[in-house]
């Protein structure tokens, strides 16, 4: 069987949206989407002075540390700006042509021969009170040849920015000068900003690259952001995304002609009901063990925090944080199917739910850990228990535990390296031909199962 080469904090109240009964407008009834003026690059890159009274010594709030060079890609800042239209969270038209200016964040191949032809637009998450890039996920990215593009859609983030640094982001507005402050313009400044990319031509913010696919992502509270922007303004406006990822938090139960992907997280998945079934057009999947937020995000950005924030949060959870199960291998597996999906109409391939017991709690074997859903080797090969289940100060709830097993119970379970690693080659091999992961996260799997010890 031929190997499918595929690719690739925090919501406290994810919008849940109920079945709005109504037929999609045709699409030439639908408002356009406004094409925004992009300005920029702007100059300035780490390292620099985010204090320095010139832009040019200045340089992007949370820039990634990832090498890009290395990988042929490049980091630009833009500044997006026009006039936007004004929705409430029952698409409902509040304002119309309300000036506003952002910024949005690219990261794209340098070269077209290395762009895959699709752009991955991402609202920005706030819930932190900062813009967070919370599904930069640049190691698959960028071995995908994916653009990746950032969008500062909230006035949350955009407030932050402004503060942080004056001389770079005190210009930005989104919200009509004080007028428009519960994010009302943000689901057409995000629209814009696909629409920008899609463009083309020599003023787009991925240069030369043939745009072909544009795909809405968002985690957590932009998730439920875009769940009210599929659900009740998508019918009315211009569509501008090809498909949606809505991750880690809420999904659209409107059946329209973009398809949807939603991955969750053990952490997510809080009754055994589903409040939208597998369709032609909607896939959910659920990761067993995964955090909301989780280990590689946290490892990812302490060091951002620290540049950027002057340091890196600290927690005291009740159990020991940051599941090491890798959702990010769910997201970027889901995000090459959505592309086939959009392409080709090759639907994505369904995964079991996570089980649940009579009583509504999650069912969980003998070690704890939790029975259905996607199951990846650091489930099904386990050298810890993680859940999704923390409690404790602030965000805890979401980040899940990890708590590594004693000797005494890995080597009952692994009486040598062998049996381990070729556990840990099983599960990923079995979940490669699923289409739940992909064959370079499989082997970075294994790398880290070699060079763990486990099995003496």
């Amino acid at each position: 069987m031929k190997l499918r080469r595929t690719y690739c904090a925090a919501v406290a109240a994810a919008v849940i949206v109920t079945l709005v009964p109504t037929v999609p407008a045709l699409a030439d009834e639908r408002a356009p989407v406004s094409a925004p003026v992009v300005s920029g690059p702007i100059p300035g890159a780490v390292p620099g002075d985010r204090l320095a009274p010139d832009v040019e010594n200045t340089y992007p709030f949370f820039s990634t540390p990832d090498d890009l060079a290395a990988k042929g890609y490049v980091e630009r800042e833009y500044y997006l700006s026009g006039v936007a239209d004004g929705w409430d969270q029952q698409g409902n038209l509040v304002a119309t042509d309300v000036p506003y200016r952002t910024r949005i964040v690219v990261r794209r191949p340098a070269a077209d021969r290395r762009f895959n032809g699709t752009a991955l637009v991402e609202w920005q998450n706030v819930t932190a009170g900062y813009d967070l890039d919370a599904l930069w996920n640049g190691e698959a990215m960028m071995r995908a040849g994916y653009a990746w593009i950032g969008v500062s859609a909230q006035r949350v983030g955009v407030d932050q920015l402004r503060g942080w640094s004056p001389a770079r982001y005190g210009s930005l507005d989104v919200t009509g000068a004080g007028r428009y402050t519960a994010d009302e313009l943000s689901y057409d400044i995000f629209a814009q900003a696909a629409k920008a990319v899609g463009a083309g031509g020599h003023a787009s913010p991925v240069g030369r690259l043939d745009v072909r696919t544009t795909l809405a992502i968002g985690a957590s509270q932009s998730a439920g952001r875009m769940t009210v922007y599929y659900q009740s303004i998508l019918p009315k406006v211009e569509p501008v995304f090809d498909g949606y990822a809505f991750i880690v938090g809420s999904a659209p139960t409107r059946v329209g002609p973009e398809p949807v992907f939603q991955v969750l997280s053990e952490t997510d998945v809080r009754t055994p009901l589903r409040p939208s079934p597998d369709t032609d057009r909607f896939r959910r999947w659920e990761v067993a063990g995964g955090a909301h937020s989780g280990w590689h995000g946290q490892q990812y950005r302490t060091p951002i925090s620290v540049r950027d924030l002057g340091a890196a949060p600290v927690y005291d959870c009740a159990q020991p944080p940051f599941s090491r199960v890798p959702v990010n291998h769910a997201t970027a597996a889901a995000y090459d199917h959505l592309v086939r999906w959009v392409r080709a109409g090759v639907a994505p391939p369904t995964a079991p739910p996570l089980v649940f017991n009579a009583d509504g709690t999650k069912a969980r074997d003998s070690l704890g850990l939790a029975l259905g859903g996607i199951r990846y080797s650091q489930v099904t090969a386990p050298t810890a228990v993680n859940t999704g289940d923390n409690a404790g100060q602030s965000f805890c709830f979401l980040f899940g535990s990890h708590q590594p097993f004693d000797e005494a119970t890995l080597d009952g379970l692994y009486r040598t390296r062998v049996s381990y690693v070729a556990q840990v080659v099983r599960a990923d091999f079995g979940n490669v031909l699923s289409g739940y992961l992909l064959p370079a996260d499989a082997q970075a799997n294994l790398r880290e199962a070699l060079a763990s010890g486990v099995g003496g």
